[in-house]
């Protein structure tokens, strides 16, 4: 009878550790469906790529700021801090990464490489 008592217990705990969870994803992730007990699925699933985001920010002078943003791969820039805030500049093409490719240095030391089980010295 007494393991009964500890039995309830361990139940009554991984259910209040399951509510946890869902309250943890709930809250950080925003999502309030219930998990299709795919563990895998739902609790480690890549997260959206975001659309919005601030690239730069440049101080005019102690009001005034320039910010470049990027939404959906454009980019704009507006100044903000004045008595109006102003768009200078929108529809600026985000530049793509890696464009020139980078040439291949020389190695620093310049040796054959040795096999597996060669000695130092052969």
């Amino acid at each position: 009878m007494y393991w009964l008592y500890w039995l309830f217990i361990l139940i009554l705990l991984a259910a209040a550790a399951g509510a946890a969870l869902l309250a943890y994803r709930t809250y950080v992730v925003g999502e309030t469906s219930l998990p299709n007990f795919n563990i895998g699925g739902w609790l480690f699933r890549q997260r959206a790529e975001p659309r919005l985001g601030v690239i730069e920010q440049a101080s005019v002078d102690a009001r005034r700021k320039l910010v470049l943003i990027r939404r959906d791969g454009t980019e704009h820039l507006i100044m903000t801090g004045g008595p109006v805030d102003v768009v200078i500049e929108t529809g600026i093409q985000a530049p793509q990464a890696n464009r020139i490719p980078a040439e291949a240095s020389a190695p620093v030391f310049a040796r054959q490489p040795r096999s597996f089980g060669q000695a130092v010295n052969e």
